[in-house]
């Protein structure tokens, strides 16, 4: 797709289609596609200047008002893209702990840099066991040689098995890092006890619990995941919604912990870090989301909610199994006769060539979605465009 411009919970491709947006540039546009608030930051700090590499009013009041809003944020590392951050929080978790080991769940995507771009959505016929997966790279041919030599993978939400690792490979395991909801496969809840269990084994065994927000940051609830699960890690990446739009991503965790890139014992650098006018949006962003909380959350969930009891509805009525997702600020449609989907094994049994099917039904009747079946709500979606939505999903599950 060609987009020509966006406004709002819209976007028009260049050959002038109206497309109701529920991507949101994969979902930073937490506030819709220019939102007054991104635009004026903008504006008036591009005029001020776009780099100084020196410090600037922006990058303390964002990190004041992230300690502020995240449970555990004490200090605050800015980045601009999320693949960085997490290399930074896992760089650091190396460096504090002496340790090599990493543990990663399948199907949680942490950023494209060979460390960690492994088993995000493997073919199952190079996965192994469930029980035992292998490391599978997600783009063999370009990875470094032995770059998984010291990445576990896992299947996520289940405990037992993370447990087991820790035993296997006592005193080596720097890390455990999840995405709190799993979001780059469907939108996958953690069962009961998972995140709080995770909490606990790596405070027993004296390693880092990561979690990876740069999706569920900001856009969960004003604390995001670990607010809205209530489970804090040692550190946690953001991203996305956290400038509207603009690149700034963060490493954000416990003073003790982040204290290592402070003092210079874990090396942290980068040129655009805290670029004011991408950090002008983040202010402009947070602040909105922080003070107008009691408002801006509720609307999304229950937005979200609406469009996913309809999509339910439009499935039961058209004979489509269907098995719908999430919080509702982002939720997920799986085409499957399952009653639940817990981890990437039971998301690749679903029909996703079918969920691809529907994906193009609905862009052909003017929604836009991600194609694996991913919905983000924003701010700007109205219930007007929702009812509007729900007629093109009837149109599309009647049509598939």
């Amino acid at each position: 797709m060609f987009v020509d411009h966006a406004s709002g919970a819209e976007l028009w491709d260049v050959d002038g289609n109206r497309l109701i947006d529920y991507v949101l540039g994969q979902g930073p546009n937490i506030l819709g596609h220019a939102a007054p608030a991104v635009v004026k930051a903008v504006s008036e700090q591009v005029a001020r200047g776009v780099a100084y590499a020196a410090q600037h009013e922006w990058e303390a009041e964002v990190a004041e008002r992230i300690c502020a809003m995240v449970p555990g944020a004490e200090l605050v590392r800015f980045n601009t893209v999320g693949s960085e951050a997490v290399h930074g929080a896992l760089r650091l978790a190396r460096g504090l702990t002496g340790r090599p080991k990493i543990v990663k769940f399948e199907g949680n995507y942490h950023g494209w840099l060979d460390p960690v771009l492994y088993s995000v959505h493997p073919d199952l016929a190079l996965a192994g066991q469930a029980s035992q997966p292998n490391a599978v790279p997600g783009s063999a041919a370009s990875l470094t040689p032995h770059s998984a030599a010291d990445l576990i993978v896992l299947p996520y939400n289940d405990l037992g098995l993370v447990r087991d690792c820790f035993e296997r490979f006592s005193g080596q395991i720097a890390a455990v890092i999840c995405e709190p909801l799993l979001c780059n496969t469907g939108a996958i809840m953690p069962v009961p006890g998972f995140l709080e269990g995770l909490r606990e084994l790596c405070t027993a065994q004296g390693a880092l619990l990561v979690f990876d927000e740069i999706i569920t940051g900001f856009r969960l609830a004003a604390g995001g995941a670990q607010e809205f699960f209530g489970v804090t890690p040692d550190l946690a990446t953001f991203g996305k919604a956290i400038a509207g739009g603009m690149p700034v991503s963060a490493i954000a965790g416990r003073e003790e912990v982040m204290a290592a890139i402070a003092d210079g014992r874990v090396a942290h650098a980068g040129t655009f870090n805290s670029q004011p006018v991408a950090m002008a949006a983040a202010a402009a962003v947070l602040s909105i989301l922080d003070e107008r909380r009691e408002a801006v959350y509720p609307a999304m969930h229950q937005a979200g909610q609406a469009l996913m009891a309809g999509i339910r509805a439009a499935g039961e009525r058209h004979g489509v199994p269907v098995l719908v997702s999430g919080p509702g600020s982002v939720f997920q449609v799986y085409l499957t006769e399952k009653s639940d989907v817990r981890d990437y094994r039971d998301f690749a049994a679903c029909d996703r060539p079918r969920m691809a099917r529907l994906h193009e039904l609905l862009l052909e009747r003017g929604v836009n979605t991600v194609p694996r079946g991913l919905w983000f709500l924003s701010t700007a979606h109205s219930p007007a465009q929702v009812d509007e939505t729900l007629g093109a999903v009837d149109a599309a599950f009647a049509a598939l």
